[in-house]
């Protein structure tokens, strides 16, 4: 498919004037249409996202300095719980699946929506749902909880704040993954259109496909244990107390058979929107496509094995230290063909510098750093040394934050134009783009550092000799966040005043670029017929 000229014609109004029994907000929060339902997730997250933000931004203010700034040590507490909870429970994990994948999934494989319209809608209530528990937890009770994201017992089972109400509502939350994955695996399996064999599909659907499975399979069990530290706290049922013959090293356990998982149901979306960012602007066809789904579906089954290595230093058995080890190592090899690949995809491409693979090749880079420092981790004797310091707070924002949080930006950017059907302004995009990323390189480089020279994580106060690197870190936070005020703003200021275009800016191939921007109502006026691969442009090189 050529590329079109931007301003082809005018937007038509697409599914945003869709007729139905409700009007205004009610024809919104009603609807079972998939795209309305993306953009409520979308909206929703990004509200979120952006309270996140605040609560880093605190928690650098208050270390910026040695001693107390601007918060005691139990607001700081219940700040970075709050901080974790917000951005890993209803930013990182919904955010490109739930936003974009509900948005693209069927349109790309060329349906009129998801399998289940009805349970996509009830998905997106249930998250809301997750929300309101999450606010009471903040507002109600003896307090907000201290206990950091990981909710880790006997701490969590015995502390007098609010950890019920708050662990309810990732209860709930994980019901909207489990609903979302069930949707897009059914989706995928029974609506692809005529002719899209499994490698006729692009390849962002093969990431949401290899996560919609580990939704699927890992989140009943952290709702499992959830409910237990429930239980716990409120009938002393003693599971997870040693007092009472418990085990809190089995929490652990439980927690983290998911949670490493939910690295990837983080990850792997973001990774399917860089494949589809960089033979697009690159304009050529993507390099080893089947090497990169399948390393989607390896990355999901082996990421579901290395749990272990986040407790080499509780005392589990030198077998279990060597066995998780060597599986930390191996699941890097798929996250690394697709790096391969990506780069490969890029030689000889013909590339134009835009403001999508400006944050495509900022998630290499990050991502790279992340995964890299997370090999680190693979090796016992340096894994005791970096355990619970400053180091992991690093590599996890280089891998989450870097990883997912740009893999998010760059979709935001490279589907406006088909969402809106209006163009943002590029230059105040690009400027954003280096504002994000010389702040967040700023901010979370020097936690390595701090981590090597021995500085605890979750810590409110730090020695002297730290102070330095504390302050670099604090300014880059500063950048970080102007970067996303002018990014949103512009972004915002676009959907009125953005320049008008047409059904393909960018000259894409894969069929959302087919359709009108933004798309209509039933997406298509006939389901196509596919005869060829995604990503094959005309005149493009493929070797």
């Amino acid at each position: 498919m050529g590329n079109r000229a931007i301003a082809e014609h005018a937007p038509a109004a697409g599914f945003y004037e869709e007729k139905g029994r409700f009007s205004g907000l009610f024809a919104w929060i009603f609807s079972t249409d998939h795209k309305r339902i993306g953009l409520l997730y979308m909206i929703s997250i990004l509200i979120l996202f952006s309270v996140g933000v605040v609560f880093g931004f605190l928690m650098r203010l208050e270390l910026v300095s040695p001693g107390k700034t601007i918060m005691e040590p139990q607001t700081y507490n219940s700040i970075f719980t709050l901080h974790g909870v917000i951005m890993i429970f209803l930013f990182i994990i919904p955010g490109l699946p739930a936003a974009f994948g509900n948005f693209f999934l069927p349109i790309q494989i060329g349906a009129r929506d998801v399998a289940f319209p009805r349970l996509n809608l009830l998905s997106w209530w249930l998250y809301i749902s997750g929300v309101v528990f999450a606010l009471l937890a903040l507002f109600t009770g003896s307090g907000p909880p201290d206990t950091g994201w990981t909710f880790y017992a006997p701490y969590s089972t015995q502390t007098g704040t609010n950890v019920s109400l708050a662990v309810f509502a990732a209860f709930i939350l994980g019901f909207s993954s489990i609903l979302t994955g069930l949707n897009f695996v059914t989706t995928i399996h029974r609506l692809r259109a005529p002719g899209m064999s499994w490698f006729r599909m692009p390849l962002f659907p093969w990431s949401l496909y290899a996560t919609g499975w580990v939704q699927l399979l890992a989140t009943p069990i952290i709702g499992i244990t959830l409910l237990l530290v429930i239980f716990e706290r409120l009938f002393g049922v003693g599971v997870f107390d040693p007092l009472k013959g418990g085990d809190p090293i089995l929490y652990q356990h439980l927690f983290w058979i998911y949670s490493h998982p939910a690295v990837y149901i983080m990850i792997l979306p973001a990774m399917g929107v860089i494949s589809e960012i960089i033979p697009v602007h690159a304009h050529r066809t993507i390099f080893g496509y089947r090497f990169i789904a399948y390393s989607s579906l390896a990355i999901a089954g082996l990421g579901s094995l290395v749990w272990g290595h986040h407790m080499f230093v509780s005392g589990q058995s030198y077998t279990a230290d060597v066995v998780f080890s060597l599986l930390t190592f191996l699941v890097a090899i798929p996250s690394a063909i697709k790096v391969f690949n990506w780069v490969s995809t890029l030689y000889k491409g013909s590339i134009v510098m835009e403001t999508p693979l400006l944050y495509a090749l900022s998630f290499i880079f990050l991502f790279s750093i992340g995964g890299l420092s997370g090999l680190m981790q693979g090796a016992l004797s340096v894994n005791v040394h970096i355990h619970d310091t400053a180091f992991i707070v690093g590599h996890f924002h280089y891998v989450m934050f870097g990883g997912t949080g740009f893999g998010f930006f760059g979709a935001l950017h490279h589907w406006f134009p088909k969402m809106f059907g209006r163009m943002y302004n590029k230059t105040h995009s690009r400027i954003a783009w280096f504002f994000l990323f010389v702040g967040f390189n700023m901010l979370y480089f020097p936690m390595f550092i701090l981590g090597w020279m021995g500085m605890p994580r979750r810590y409110y106060d730090y020695l002297p000799q730290f102070h330095t690197w504390h302050l670099m870190s604090t300014i880059g936070s500063w950048i970080l966040i102007s970067g996303l005020i002018l990014m949103f703003a512009n972004l915002i200021r676009s959907l009125r005043k953005g320049e008008r275009v047409g059904s393909d800016p960018w000259g894409g191939s894969t069929l959302e670029w087919s359709i009108s921007s933004p798309p209509p109502k039933e997406n298509f006026e006939e389901i196509p017929r596919i005869d060829h691969g995604p990503y094959e442009f005309k005149g493009a090189s493929k070797e």
